[in-house]
C-alpha cells in the first residue's frame, strides 16, 4: 500500500484508523473540514501523515485528495440524533459518499473500505442478536441519522457493481479514549462520571473497543471480500450491566432506579422543546435517542471474527481508558 486517503481522522474511530495505518509505516493523507480540530492527530509522524482540507460536499476537494492513493478508508460522516436542517445528513452521509466513492473509481483506487454502522442493520423480533444478513427496510430507520446511513450503504454497495472493490464494515459502539465530542454513548459515560444519571431505562447495547473497531477497519481492507457486508461488535450488554461496571472501575455509585419509557418520552420530549425552542440550541438527549432505546441494540460480530481475524478485547479495558481519558480531558468536574 503507498498511501491511504483516510475520512474522518480527527474523530473518535477515524483517528484510531489513522494512527494503527501509521503505527503499521503507511503513508497517510487525512481529509479534514477547514477549522476542524486535529486535537486526535497531535503526535504522529509528519512524514506519515498528510492533513489536506476538505469536505463531502465539496466533490473537487475529494477529487484533489484521492490523487495518488490506492487505498480508501471512509469513515467521515455527519453523527447526529438531532440536526435544525436534517437535510444536512443526507447530503453529507450520501450525496457525499457517492461523491468520494465516485472520486476513488475514476483514480483507481484498489482498496475501499466504508465505514457504516449496525444501525444500518435489521434486529431481529424475537430479541436475539442481529447478523449481516437480518431483514431491513428503509421503513425500520429511526430517525435521519439511521435512514441517511442505511441509504448510504446502499450508495457504497451499488459501486461494487461499477468495478470499484467496496467492503463495508459495521461498528457496534466503540468505547475508548480520544471520544472528542463526545457520541451519544460517550456521553453517557461523561454523564454517569458527572453524576448527572440517577436513572436508567431497559435498552442494551453491543460494546467494542474502538482499537479493536480500527483493527477490523484495516483487517476488512486485507481480507474482507467486496459487497460483503462485517459487523465490528463485540459483546452485548444491557445498560444497567454497562453503568455497573462504569461504577465497578470509578467508584462511583450506579443508579438503581428504572425509567419506564412512558416517562422517558415525556421528560425529554419537554427538555428538547424547551432547549430548541427557547434556548435555540442542540438538546443534550435527542428524542430519536430515547426512540432508539426502545430496541435493544443487540449483534453477532462471529462473522468478522471468523472471517477477519477482529480482535475481541476486553470491555472493561475500553471502558477504564475512555474513563481515564475524559477525565484528564477536562470533561469531568472536579
Amino acid at each position: 500500500m503507498k498511501k491511504a486517503l483516510v475520512t474522518g481522522g480527527t474523530g473518535f474511530v477515524g483517528s484510531h484508523v489513522a494512527r494503527l495505518l501509521v503505527e503499521r509505516g503507511v503513508s497517510i493523507r487525512v481529509l479534514a473540514r477547514a477549522g476542524s480540530r486535529k486535537d486526535n492527530l497531535a503526535g504522529l509522524n509528519p512524514a506519515l501523515c498528510e492533513i489536506v482540507t476538505g469536505d463531502l460536499n465539496d466533490a473537487n476537494s475529494l477529487r484533489e485528495a484521492i490523487q495518488g492513493c490506492d487505498a480508501l478508508y471512509h469513515v467521515a460522516a455527519d453523527y447526529r440524533l438531532w440536526s435544525r436542517d436534517p437535510q444536512e445528513l443526507y447530503r453529507t452521509n450520501i450525496e457525499g459518499t457517492r461523491a468520494l466513492l465516485q472520486a476513488a473509481l475514476d483514480a483507481g483506487v484498489q482498496t475501499v473500505v466504508y465505514t457504516s454502522t449496525v444501525g444500518a442493520l435489521g434486529i431481529p423480533g424475537d430479541g436475539s442478536s442481529g447478523t449481516e444478513d437480518t431483514p431491513v427496510s428503509e421503513a425500520r430507520m429511526i430517525g435521519h441519522y439511521k435512514r441517511s446511513k442505511f441509504l448510504a450503504e446502499r450508495e457504497a454497495l451499488s459501486f461494487v457493481a461499477k468495478g470499484l472493490p467496496v467492503v463495508v464494515t459495521n461498528p457496534s459502539t466503540p468505547v475508548g479514549e480520544q471520544d472528542i465530542k463526545p457520541t451519544p454513548t460517550g456521553q453517557i459515560i461523561v454523564d454517569f462520571l458527572n453524576r448527572k444519571m440517577p436513572a436508567y431505562l431497559d435498552t442494551g447495547l453491543n460494546l467494542i473497543d474502538v482499537r479493536d473497531v480500527a483493527e477490523g477497519t484495516l483487517l476488512a481492507g486485507e481480507h474482507g471480500k467486496p459487497g460483503e457486508k462485517y459487523i465490528l461488535g463485540n459483546r452485548n450488554m444491557t445498560l444497567k450491566e454497562i453503568l455497573e461496571t462504569l461504577s465497578q472501575i470509578t467508584g462511583v455509585p450506579a443508579p438503581k432506579i428504572q425509567i419506564p419509557y412512558p416517562v422517558a418520552y415525556l421528560a425529554v420530549g419537554l427538555e428538547q422543546i424547551f432547549t430548541t425552542q427557547v434556548l435555540r440550541r442542540a438538546p443534550a438527549h435527542p428524542f430519536e435517542g430515547v426512540k432508539m432505546a426502545k430496541h435493544r441494540m443487540f449483534f453477532d460480530a462471529s462473522k468478522a471474527v471468523r472471517e477477519l481475524g477482529l480482535p475481541q478485547s476486553p470491555i472493561e479495558e475500553a471502558l477504564r481508558r475512555a474513563v481515564e481519558w475524559y477525565q484528564a480531558n477536562g470533561y469531568v468536574r472536579r
